[in-house]
């Protein structure tokens, strides 16, 4: 009986371990994948903010002279 219980607790034992790896890897993984995601979220606010002022640009001609063919 206490060789069937000891070898059932070293099984969860395993897999307990295999599961604390697992969910490490995962965290180590989902951590990645939110810095780059911050990254890119922050180079795509600087790309729509670049977009806008050039909009914003071609919307204003203060300053620019007129076309040759005024």
């Amino acid at each position: 009986m206490t060789d069937k219980l000891d070898e059932r607790i070293a099984d969860l034992e395993v897999k307990f371990a295999f599961q604390q790896e697992t969910i490490d890897i995962l965290n180590d993984t989902v951590t990645k994948q939110w810095a780059a995601i911050d990254r890119l979220s922050r180079a795509l606010d600087r790309v729509q903010s670049d977009v806008a002022d050039m909009e914003a640009g071609q919307r204003d001609p203060k300053g620019e002279p007129p076309p040759p063919h005024y």
